[in-house]
């Protein structure tokens, strides 16, 4: 029997598929109870994340308290958080002040950064991804911690090549992806200077069903709209997956900083995901461009080496994005520009 459903018919059975914890993250919370602070919390991996955090302690009969902090967008999401058991503190990660005041809890996974209009306001860009890094690494230092970062520190590579691995050295084009290896480096000095536990995680890319490259192509499509498949292939991740994935990487976290990418194992192709759900939804693909010989591809099987592999394959995920759009389902509106390719975001 499949671990997952056939559909996906409402935003509590998604958000509930998306925070289901697995036996090893049960597992993993059993023996422990110190504290998951989780900063970021307010983005659109946060909550089911803390979610599926929540749900694996109180599976274990675990203490551990799980805090969300954020700037959350307003009450109403943020008590949304807080109806499922999790703390919250509302605010501003770049305030010395308010970081001063933060508990200072066992584990610490760092969610916060900036992306989309980065290229608009580029001292905004590093200091939300490089400055505010280096604050928390510091005032954390004594906790074991998770930071995200992004497989967008890599150059482009072939598609013959299966995806850049974490002993490759990074090539992060233009300043977003530039400020993204910043924070790494800020939590990498961190915890060499104080041996602090750590690991980052190169997420490329996380999907559900009301958001993420996926999405940005089935709407394409549905909208009869060209796809452009100049960068021609990409790695897709279920959120729920990914959640898994992070909140595991909490035992991993060692000093030097332990670097993981986290993906998918396959490497999709837009021209064949497009047609795909062109069959899906019964009207014509159109196309623009052609495809180019280098992609941003990452390669996971380290961390599959150690957490073993996702359990949601991206071909389930088109099936269920194509009959949540077909049926009106809710969508974040938030497209990826993952076609970019000289990283001006």
């Amino acid at each position: 029997m499949k671990p997952y459903p056939d559909t996906i018919n409402s935003e509590e059975q998604l958000e509930e598929l998306l925070s289901r914890p697995g036996d090893s993250l049960t597992e993993l919370f059993f023996p422990s109870d110190g504290d998951l602070l989780i900063l970021g919390a307010g983005g659109k991996i946060g909550p089911s994340l803390a979610r599926m955090a929540k749900r694996a302690c109180e599976r274990a009969g675990s203490g551990k308290r799980i805090i969300g902090v954020s700037l959350f967008e307003s009450e109403e999401y943020q008590k949304k958080i807080e109806d499922s058991g999790i703390l919250t503190i509302n605010g501003d990660l770049l305030n010395t002040d308010f970081i001063r005041s933060l508990p200072k809890t066992e584990n610490v996974i760092f969610m916060a950064g900036m992306k989309f209009g980065s290229s608009d306001n580029l001292s905004l860009t590093w200091a939300v991804n490089s400055y505010m890094p280096a604050l928390i690494a510091e005032y954390f230092r004594l906790s074991r911690i998770v930071a995200f970062s992004t497989g967008c520190v890599y150059s482009l590579v072939p598609v013959g090549s299966g995806g850049s691995k974490e002993t490759d050295t990074p090539g992060p084009a233009g300043e977003y992806a530039q400020s993204c290896l910043g924070r790494e480096r800020m939590f990498e000095f961190i915890s060499n200077k104080y041996n602090t536990p750590v690991s980052i995680i190169r997420l490329n890319y996380a999907v559900e069903l009301r958001y993420g490259v996926l999405v940005d192509i089935a709407l394409k499509v549905k909208n009869k709209q060209p796809v452009d498949l100049e960068m021609g292939y990409f790695n897709v991740m279920w959120q729920g997956d990914v959640n898994d994935f992070v909140l595991r990487s909490i035992e991993l976290a060692e000093s030097p900083a332990r670097i993981l990418n986290v993906t998918g194992p396959e490497i999709l192709s837009v021209r064949e995901v497009a047609i795909e759900f062109g069959r899906l939804f019964n009207t014509e693909v159109r196309f623009s461009g052609k495809e180019a010989e280098t992609a941003l591809l990452s390669n996971s099987n380290l961390a599959y080496s150690t957490l073993g592999k996702p359990k949601v394959p991206a071909c389930q995920v088109i099936q269920w994005i194509a009959q949540w759009i077909n049926t009106g389902g809710k969508l974040l509106g938030k497209p990826t520009h993952f076609e970019v390719r000289d990283g001006k975001y």
